[in-house]
């Protein structure tokens, strides 16, 4: 019998949070097709493995050999592979990160499937994918027996947790094959960033932030809410911010409660990159550029005079001046 796959990838021991929206679309297509949920977890605890269960997978099968504590994509792979040639399913899910991209693409070659990246709807045997900013919804179309999908962050709802869930756990054997990559080393962010794709709350900066000393003033801003610290390609491409900041369709796509986007004017590849946020606050001189118009409310004035006044505000409301 096949099954939706769900492939939860871990990162040095700690879950990804996109694995539980990952559950709660692989849930509701498990349910619509009358198919098991089959989650395969890597670089993982039988403790966490738990959790997949109380979240609705019905079989979980993971691993914690030491070769997969940090991602090479051949090893992981070959999990999955490994993984998809037993099991025989319909569906495989990935997160749409940096990971589950890289990984998404080498599993389809490899079991001949058909492949949709950024999918924001499931429906059965089709895909919907955004395009242009949200203006153009293409609806994907599968003629493989296998789907590899990468989803959008923040477009599918999370599985609830249900503490006393019961469904099979099994340990799998890892030989890992030789590879041509191999793990050098590992940044971590500063202390306190938000990762943007589990975001709620989003910061982001453009071409009029003027520099790297007025990303510090957005730091202080993004810290102040809990928000993670967005950028625009054109600050990334000036230096001002590391690369891992970048929202947009070459860098980060996002789906925040809130996006505050500071002195960005609204390129294509930038809105495209952010147009699933449910609120969008635009701060830019400029009232007849494209973030403006498409901003839910949008100021028009200084940042540098009006960010200082609203941590300030923020800061006297949760009483910590």
């Amino acid at each position: 019998m096949s099954s939706i796959l769900v492939v939860a990838l871990n990162q040095r021991g700690q879950s990804n949070p996109q694995t539980w929206e990952l559950l709660g679309a692989g849930r509701a297509l498990a349910d619509a097709s009358k198919q098991p949920l089959l989650a395969v977890l890597i670089g993982a605890t039988a403790q966490q493995a738990q959790e997949l269960v109380e979240r609705g997978a019905d079989r979980v099968l993971w691993t914690g050999h030491p070769t997969l504590q940090n991602f090479v994509n051949e090893l992981y792979a070959q999990i999955v592979l490994e993984t998809a040639q037993k099991e025989k399913p319909s569906h495989i899910l990935l997160p749409s990160n940096v990971m589950g991209r890289s990984l998404a693409g080498r599993l389809a070659v490899k079991l001949e499937a058909g492949l949709a990246t950024d999918v924001s709807r499931l429906d059965g045997g089709h895909a919907e994918r955004n395009h242009y900013n949200g203006n153009l919804k293409a609806a994907v179309e599968f003629s493989s027996p296998i789907r590899v999908l990468t989803l959008q962050p923040m477009a599918f709802a999370p599985a609830l947790r249900h503490s006393g869930r019961s469904g099979k756990i099994e340990e799998l054997s890892f030989s890992p094959a030789s590879t041509r990559a191999e793990f050098v080393s590992f940044q971590a962010e500063e202390a306190g960033e938000i990762d943007l794709g589990a975001a709620e709350g989003i910061v982001t900066g453009g071409r009029g932030v003027g520099g790297a000393d007025g990303f510090k003033l957005l730091r202080e801003f993004a810290h102040t809410l809990g928000a993670a610290l967005g950028a625009t390609r054109a600050a990334v491409d000036s230096g001002w911010i590391p690369y891992r900041h970048q929202v947009g369709l070459t860098g980060r796509t996002v789906s925040p409660k809130l996006y505050i986007a500071c002195g960005a004017s609204g390129q294509i590849q930038h809105m495209a990159g952010m147009s699933g946020s449910a609120n969008i606050v635009a701060i830019n001189t400029d009232a007849g550029c494209p973030m403006m118009q498409q901003a839910t409310i949008a100021v028009v004035g200084d940042l540098f005079q009006l960010i200082p006044s609203i941590i300030t505000e923020i800061k006297k409301r949760k009483g910590a001046l």
